[in-house]
């Protein structure tokens, strides 16, 4: 029993723990260490009343943090206080969802006091949203809404699991009628989230849908990345998940109607392409098609589809496609349509003010989706 009580003692004391008469007391610093207690959290970013913004962030062996922000060009140097937590103000921002990030000595990152971060296959990039005054299409608003699901689904053509989302429009849950549906693609350096939490397809849905200028519809947001990295055959990977596995299962488990002309797919960027491809090749499958800064396809990839443009202006109701002016897709979106000039093929074309960024595709969205399964004007 001695023993037992010796060595009891000499393993409390060599972990600096009391035990007996013998040991002592902790001081108050001692304790504070030992429990491992953090600074207070930092706010950031911190939208002021008068429209600024202020960013923090505490980087106390850093030599230089700046913010680059989507609402500027300039690179916001920020200051560090006594208290090591670097700080600047920028503004007044305009309305609107924004990308930001920190960089910290030359490396980008997210900020670690914002959990609103945009969705991409490498996370770098923080969100500020700033609800306009009215109301814009991209704020929450009182009005109905629909609701996203998430689903995990084996895909059979390509091998492996996989994810998409779907959002289902207002008063879908206590209804049997059957919708219409949109397939929404992504660009390459987002996934099936980004379109819902950064580019807030589902309240600019809500808000059209309540304003009467939208139809209630459907709409499906899939991983637009069916290759695996270094793959270049990511287009027809993508379109087998599409036609083979992912459309099926949306028609077998939501209340929407199978046929063409209550079908759309729209996409930017690299889903844009995938949109124009897949759109123009199936109008046995897709009625309405459209393409926003899109990485379009070459002459080879449509094939013979080209070759039967009296087929293409039959089945399409829409063959929708917008670029911005400072775009760096906008000689090859230029180019697409003088193909389509060439070979009669009816479209809409807009050119617009932007370049190749999430503002400019939310107002894109707003605009075909007000088009999307109605009668031509």
């Amino acid at each position: 029993m001695k023993t037992f009580c010796f060595l009891l003692s000499f393993i409390l004391g060599a972990a600096g723990v009391g035990y007996g008469a013998a040991a002592a007391v902790p001081t108050p610093a001692t304790n504070t260490a030992a429990l491992g207690r953090r600074p207070a959290p930092v706010r950031s970013p911190e939208v002021l009343p008068n429209g600024q913004v202020t960013f923090r962030l505490r980087a106390p062996k850093a030599a230089e943090v700046a913010v680059t922000g989507q609402w500027t060009k300039e690179r916001l140097v920020m200051a560090r206080n006594a208290d090591d937590i670097w700080t600047v103000t920028s503004g007044p921002i305009d309305a609107g969802v924004w990308e930001y990030n920190f960089q910290v000595d030359g490396l980008t990152m997210i900020d670690p006091g914002n959990p609103a971060i945009k969705p991409m296959r490498e996370p770098r990039t923080s969100i500020l949203h700033i609800p306009g005054q009215p109301p814009r299409l991209t704020d929450f608003q009182d009005v109905p809404h629909g609701v996203i699901r998430n689903h995990s689904y084996f895909s059979k053509s390509l091998g492996r699991l996989r994810e998409l989302a779907v959002y289902t429009p207002p008063g879908y849950d206590g209804s049997r009628k059957r919708y219409p549906t949109l397939y929404l693609q992504h660009g390459s350096g987002d996934n099936q989230a980004t379109w819902v939490v950064h580019g807030k397809a589902h309240w600019i849905l809500d808000n059209l849908i309540a304003q009467g200028r939208a139809r209630a519809m459907v709409i499906v947001m899939m991983d637009g990345h069916a290759a695996l990295p270094g793959a270049t055959n990511n287009v027809a990977l993508f379109e087998r998940d599409l036609l083979e596995d992912v459309m099926p299962f949306v028609e077998t488990n939501y209340r929407v109607r199978a046929n063409a002309t209550d079908r759309a797919i729209v996409g930017l960027s690299m889903g844009g392409g995938q949109s124009l491809t897949i759109g123009m090749k199936h109008t046995d499958r897709f009625a309405w098609v459209g393409g926003f800064s899109a990485s379009v396809p070459s002459r080879e990839a449509l094939g013979a589809t080209l070759d039967h443009p009296e087929t293409l202006n039959k089945k399409l109701k829409l063959l929708w496609i917008a670029c911005g002016q400072d775009d760096f897709l906008l000689k090859r979106n230029q180019e697409f349509i003088a193909l389509l000039k060439e070979k009669n093929l009816q479209h809409e074309w807009y050119l617009t003010g932007g370049d190749h960024s999430w503002p400019v595709w939310r107002e894109y969205l707003g605009d075909i989706a007000c088009r999307l399964f109605k009668s031509p004007q």
